[in-house]
């Protein structure tokens, strides 16, 4: 059997500073992702897990847990008296915060090792949503961001250890800025502008929160995703049509009459971006 890549290889030759991507029919037919590495290929299916399997009959890892832990809920509400026992918590068990219910219990019951196999298979998701950007199929990287981000989660809400329940949160604000940012391209290319800005704002004000929730809102200013966003907003604000500034001071005359005077410090922003001053 030929095993050897280099006549592949040397028919699509690495770039670097270039992400190579493209997609090719696989042997049954169905098609896969490839991305050129300086050292080879990299080949995805295009949906379900990358690599093509089904850990325990599910789509993914994340599936699977995510069903057992319906699971458990589940039974917990046709047996409620289980929720009411044992006075002594179980082991895997641990309090809630301090702001909750004192006498409720989190469960946590992922390992390590599964919090590990688990961020293996985000991995793999990672290459494939950073791929699909490139070949603009934005639909498909909103999908694999937000099942991402499902997986940062559960392992906040489900993690035995400290460590396991951050060890990717620092990945958050990038993954929703891709997912922000996927879905004003896929308004940008039905020619949305307006949808599109409106999902960049809810991205940074999912952003906003996030800091907030850290108790450190001062890194919203200083993220690289936000401004990514802002800028991203900044080139598309212009292009909105002279039809809609009616409407934003529309909106500017509400935010004021309702004293709402950080909305309408935005929509005088928006209106004068557009070339019309306000003098409201």
């Amino acid at each position: 059997m030929e095993r050897d890549l280099t006549q592949m290889l040397e028919e699509w030759p690495f770039e670097p500073g270039k992400i190579s991507v493209r997609v090719i029919e696989g042997k049954d037919g169905e098609p896969r992702i490839q991305v050129r590495l300086d050292l080879g290929l990299l080949q995805m299916h295009v949906a379900g897990r990358p690599d093509g399997k089904r850990p325990e009959g599910y789509d993914s890892l994340l599936e699977y847990h995510e069903s057992h832990i319906d699971q458990l809920q589940m039974e917990e509400l046709q047996n409620p008296e289980l929720a009411d026992e044992p006075e002594q918590e179980p082991e895997g068990f641990v309090e809630q915060d301090e702001d909750q219910d004192e006498d409720a219990v989190v469960p946590r019951f992922l390992t390590s090792e599964e919090c590990k196999l688990l961020r293996e298979e985000a991995q793999q998701y990672y290459h494939r949503y950073i791929a699909l950007l490139v070949l603009e199929d934005y639909d498909a990287v909103v999908r694999d961001t937000s099942r991402n981000l499902r997986v940062l989660d559960l392992f906040r809400d489900y993690a035995l250890e400290e460590e396991d329940r951050q060890a990717m949160e620092g990945h958050r604000p990038y993954i929703m800025m891709m997912r922000a940012r996927s879905l004003a391209s896929l308004a940008m290319k039905a020619e949305e502008n307006k949808a599109a800005i409106f999902a960049i704002d809810e991205g940074l004000e999912s952003l906003k929160q996030y800091y907030e929730s850290l108790e450190r809102p001062e890194l919203f200013d200083e993220s690289g995703e936000v401004q990514m966003l802002r800028d991203m907003r900044d080139a598309l604000v212009p292009k909105l049509p002279v039809s809609q500034k009616a409407e934003l001071r529309q909106r500017l005359d509400a935010a004021i009459a309702s004293e709402n005077f950080e909305l309408a410090a935005i929509l005088r922003d928006e209106i004068r971006m557009l070339g019309g001053e306000s003098s409201s």
